[in-house]
């Protein structure tokens, strides 16, 4: 069969539709925000084939893997197995990086393990371990007639006394030691040995005086050979007053630095054998962070700006007590914000005194005891409290005041010393993985390696190189291999998971991706669209939720759902190619595609307001020295590939130096050298794509704050009224009318110990959150359960008498997500859609005219209709005379901008440089060196 053919889907928003999809073809399914792009493509086609997956399974089997509901269709004829790879994180696991979760790490350890050379990491130069054969050809080169003593070396063992074993050598019958270089008889009285100071201990196995005679050879190589044997591979020859070592073993014949045995494991962060011994293969400590200590600088201590003692102030706390012996010693002003002390008065009060001071404490009883001692300060307080104790709940506690630092005893590496001594072309395992992919593919090609250690590579070399190279050509050269898995974006997550696809060469396949060019410059854009041709011309069909225009324009099947959002999408407005989808006039997307819509470009740019503020010399990360200008007033786009050092330009160092300058002393920048301008800006708005929440009680209606105001229209209801019901009774996080059973959760948790923890609705109210009593008061018609699952779009039309609310609806209606329920757990909004919530949150204040609203890809996930709508918002922010600067790759919003700021040329450590800035007609000036100007200058003629 040549077709996916589905008859009556009805997930979720789906009406009842019946579709065909070619199969072994690129197909697009697009759409705008919430239209159920995704119920077809995950929650159906997906699903069901997930589904029929699990069934051909035994009984045994599937009980491990968790029940997997018929999605809500008729039929679906010709589905093959099928792969999603969408953009849910990857593993948080702290130690899981790019180089784990692609298994190219594995390869590594292998080569790492099979053709790497020790050295000595003191400076001793390379680590050799001899055979017996080379060290009998070193005896036998001796001058003849040399006087030699054949010595095997003993090693200590912790807990043993050197006497202990000196007398257990004489028991075994020998005869002679050598102790730090003395010869003692083991059969006449020993003197006591001090068992704190190092100790050398050797056996003399023989003396021998070399001839060339048989005779002496073969007594020399059995000693050679008794030596090793018993010594574990160590051997030594006392020649005159000179010591010669020799090993089996990688020992450094200088210091004797030992590396063990050189297998795999010993590069493995997650194996006792090659991690670091401090920080257990981190590469990072928990230490105690004044910035976590003292969140809010402008309370005094008094008001409980030293957060660990916010509770117990002037209490007859023990710990407050002998802290406040620090205060009163020192004459430390309490009143006074902590941000108006002097340095030296906040060292005393994080890190304690360096001289002994009176301390006076009463007790519980009111008794008095004094004494003269030093006292730590907070953070050590709270450090020493952290490592003490063996209680989850108190660790918890103080771990909020907690931050990761830099392992000191590996630098960062995760790796144990032995480990990090095995070089290959001088850069060790971890050297290696920090170089970006690029640089990665660069260093292998030109590695320079013997015959031998040739033949042993190339086959791990041709794995390791096919993988990289998959991971370049989905756009992620700028990456390196030692990236936490943990910091990735969800693009990123997913490119890296369709390039272990690729580099997989199934065919036969069906893929579900969502939306693979998020995050993506257009240039590394058309690399993408490149590999998912390829993974088609394997024999697979691809399936691409997205509203990227190329490619949607590069698709062999186009499907148009719409012709809205929730309720008033679920339909199949046009499908075929992209040609036939431009010429169906009811397509919202072919209109866009065909240009009969378009975002238009202004006629003319802002000027701005005359004022800048002005970074100079900024070097965090990749950046090279940067000097950077932004025009307030204006709507203002940075671009550039990615990793190109953008979000380190804006949002680690630009902002964090604002925010340090006017509002906190304890936020830390990225490195940079001035600040010009600051006082031009009196707020900074970051609205990122972090969750809104993290738990399930988060949602829209609570984060904007339209919650309250719906709970006041309950309350004023003649129901609640009558039954003395208060506001307090329609919120699920108060005893009284939510549902005890759950909590107000609505799901029951399930903890299944070594499984992930599973969710069912709550039997007492059905995961309706609220009792049966509350659930009985009605406004309209509805109770406030059902006001909670109504889309955003419904509920503005159900309150629209009341302005409070409606105005705050609305907000959300024009940022694109009329669609959600206003009762959306946090937890399930896409990074896009959080970022959108925050959005409407703060356009809910009045403009100041000093006010810089960051963004970071406020366009990820939204249709070009709904670029449109965003666009209309910012314009307004901006026209409301403050100032927007936004981190985009979406061309039809950089084409309207003011002002942009391209950053480039390259990712990782080819970027880092300001290319180009200027208009965007100004910017196609440096259309050599600029990819943006590039890509631009078609959008700006398309007007």
């Amino acid at each position: 069969m040549d077709k996916i053919i589905i008859k009556g889907a009805k997930e979720n928003n789906l009406k009842n539709i019946d579709l065909e999809i070619p199969k072994n073809k690129l197909v697009v399914i697009t759409g705008v925000s919430g239209s159920g792009k995704s119920s077809l493509a995950f929650d159906t086609i997906f699903a069901e084939g997930k589904r029929r997956y699990f069934e051909s399974l035994s009984s045994y089997a599937r009980q491990f893997l968790g029940g997997n509901d018929k999605a809500d269709v008729e039929s679906i004829e010709g589905l093959s197995p099928t792969i999603a790879v969408d953009q849910k994180s990857t593993n948080q696991n702290p130690r899981s990086i790019v180089g784990t979760i692609t298994e190219i790490y594995d390869y590594l350890r292998v080569l790492f393990a099979r053709v790497g050379t020790p050295f000595c990491p003191n400076g001793h130069g390379q680590i050799k371990s001899q055979t017996p054969k080379q060290i009998a050809d070193f005896l036998f080169s001796l001058p003849p007639r040399s006087k030699v003593q054949i010595l095997a070396p003993i090693e200590i063992k912790k807990g043993y006394k050197i006497n202990e074993v000196l007398n257990n050598l004489r028991s075994q019958g020998y005869l002679r030691v050598l102790v730090n270089n003395e010869v003692y008889q083991l059969d006449e009285n020993l003197p006591q040995f001090l068992d704190n100071k190092k100790t050398d201990i050797a056996i003399i196995v023989d003396r021998l005086v070399l001839n060339i005679d048989h005779q002496t050879k073969t007594r020399a190589l059995d000693a050679i050979e008794f030596a090793l044997n018993y010594s574990g591979g160590e051997i030594a020859f006392k020649v005159d007053d000179n010591i010669h070592y020799f090993t089996q073993n990688d020992v450094c014949r200088v210091c004797g630095f030992k590396i063990k045995e050189i297998e795999p494991t010993l590069f493995s962060f997650n194996s006792p054998i090659g991690a670091c011994e401090q920080c257990k293969g981190l590469g990072y400590n928990y230490v105690p962070d004044e910035r976590k200590m003292i969140p809010n600088p402008n309370l005094s201590i008094n008001e409980g700006g030293l957060d660990y003692f916010k509770n117990t102030v002037n209490t007859t706390n023990l710990d407050w007590q002998r802290f406040n012996s620090i205060i009163k010693h020192y004459k430390i002003d309490k009143t006074k914000p902590l941000k108006e002390l002097d340095r030296k008065e906040i060292d005393l009060l994080l890190y304690g005194s360096d001289e002994a001071i009176e301390i006076d404490i009463t007790s519980a009883n009111n008794k008095n005891y004094s004494s003269i001692d030093y006292v730590e300060g907070v953070l050590e307080l709270v450090n020493r409290r952290y490592q003490e104790t063996s209680s989850e709940m108190a660790r918890e506690h103080y771990n909020k005041y907690m931050s990761e630092k830099v392992c000191k005893s590996c630098k960062g590496k995760k790796l144990s010393p032995q480990a990090l001594s095995i070089l290959i072309n001088e850069i060790n395992i971890i050297d290696f993985i920090e170089k970006n992919i690029n640089e990665g593919i660069d260093f292998l090609l030109h590695l320079q390696l013997s015959e031998a250690q040739a033949k042993i590579a190339n086959p791990i070399l041709k794995e390791v190189l096919d993988r990289l190279g998959f991971l370049k050509n989905v756009g992620l050269e700028y990456l390196t291999l030692a990236r936490p898995a943990s910091s990735l974006s969800g693009g990123e997550a997913q490119r890296i998971r369709l390039a272990t696809q690729i580099g997989s060469k199934l065919t036969g396949i069906l893929y579900v991706l969502d939306e693979p060019s998020i995050g993506l410059h257009q240039r590394d854009n058309d690399k993408l669209i490149k590999t998912l041709k390829e993974m088609r011309d394997l024999g697979n069909t691809v399936i691409v939720v997205e509203h990227d225009e190329e490619t949607m324009l590069a698709a062999d099947y186009l499907i148009d759902i719409g012709p809205q959002a929730g309720v008033n999408g679920g339909y199949v407005i046009a499908a075929g190619t992209p040609q036939e989808v431009m010429q169906n006039p009811n397509s919202l997307t072919g209109q866009y595609l065909s240009k009969q819509k378009d975002i238009l470009v202004p006629k003319t740019r802002r000027s701005g307001n005359g004022h800048k503020i002005i970074l100079k010399g900024a070097k965090h990360n990749n950046l090279k020295n940067v000097d950077l200008t932004i025009p307030l007033g204006k709507f203002i786009c940075v671009t550039g590939v990615s990793g190109s050092g953008k979000s380190s330009l804006i949002l680690e160092t630009l902002v964090k130096a604002i925010e340090y300058t006017n509002f906190n002393p304890f936020v830390i920048p990225g490195e940079y050298k001035d600040l010009i301008g600051a006082s031009n800006v009196d707020k900074i708005v970051v609205v990122n794509q972090d969750a809104i929440g993290r738990t399930t009680r988060s949602n829209p209606a609570t984060y904007v704050g339209v919650f309250d105001d719906i709970r006041t229209v309950f309350e004023n209801t003649i129901e609640a009224k009558a039954r003395g019901y208060t506001k307090s009774r329609f919120s699920f996080n108060i005893k009284g009318g939510r549902c005890e059973r759950c909590w107000g959760d609505g799901t029951i948790r399930i903890e299944m110990h070594f499984l992930p923890d599973v969710y069912i609705s709550c039997e007492e109210c059905h995961g309706k959150r609220y009792n049966d009593e509350t659930l009985q008061v009605k406004f309209k018609g509805k109770s406030i359960y059902d006001v909670l699952k109504m889309p955003i779009d419904e509920a503005l039309v159900f309150f629209e008498n009341y302005p409070s609310i409606h105005r705050k609806l609305q907000l959300l209606v024009d940022v694109g997500l009329g669609y959600l329920e206003l009762g959306a757990s946090s937890t399930s909004l896409s990074g896009g859609e959080a970022q959108r919530i925050k959005l409407a949150k703060f356009l809910q204040r009045k403009p100041t005219g000093k006010t810089l609203f960051v963004l970071d890809e406020p366009t990820t996930g939204l249709h070009i209709d709904d670029v449109a709508k965003l666009i209309k918002i910012l314009n307004k922010i901006v026209d409301g005379g403050d100032t927007v600067l936004v981190i985009e790759h979406n061309l039809d919003l950089i084409k309207v901008a003011d002002y942009i700021i391209d950053v480039g040329p390259e990712g990782g450590n080819n970027g880092g440089k300001i290319i180009a800035t200027g208009t965007p007609e100004q910017l196609l000036i440096k259309k050599d060196i600029s990819y943006t100007a590039q890509y631009l200058e078609k959008y700006l003629k398309k007007n």
